[in-house]
């Protein structure tokens, strides 16, 4: 049984697609990517079909992740049934995530920095108006987090693997 993550931030061309990038390379550096399913949406329909904004490929490329593949959706309700976890990037998002999502599936809402084991930030910055030292911050923070879901991922397959 498969795991499916769904990462979201605004436009899905920043934050969400670097997470994605960075938790598909993750895992398949862990071999679980035939263990989770991993996707990215946005909250709003400003960039539908764009690829990540250059400067989050550029930084991402700089660290081995590709997010040259990825194109930029939104968030539908069938999101919320489908993945297991739906993991906001602000506050924001995560408001608007829990106002569109049935009822019966809220519970699968966090934020990613929860899994977050090196900062203290309670969310992931928008780097879309910054100069290039947010995409940075935005890859330290996601990587980390990334690293503490890796580890839940982990124990999940045994879990299912020993039932």
């Amino acid at each position: 049984m498969k795991s499916k993550v769904l990462f979201v931030c605004m436009g899905n061309i920043c934050r969400s697609p670097t997470a994605e990038g960075i938790l598909r390379k993750m895992l398949k550096d862990a071999n679980l990517d035939k263990e989770v399913v991993v996707d990215s949406a946005g909250t709003h329909a400003y960039h539908l079909g764009k690829s990540p904004d250059p400067r989050a490929v550029a930084a991402a490329g700089k660290r081995g992740y590709d997010l040259s593949t990825l194109v930029s959706r939104q968030v539908t309700v069938d999101d919320f049934r489908e993945n297991d976890m739906i993991l906001a990037m602000d506050w924001d998002n995560m408001t608007l995530l829990q106002q569109q999502c049935p009822r019966q599936y809220s519970h699968k809402i966090q934020l990613l920095m929860r899994y977050s084991t090196e900062h203290d930030e309670a969310t992931v910055p928008d780097p879309y108006y910054g100069g290039p030292d947010g995409f940075d911050t935005v890859l330290n923070y996601i990587e980390d987090s990334c690293t503490g879901l890796i580890e839940v991922m982990r124990k999940r397959v045994l879990q299912f693997a020993a039932a």
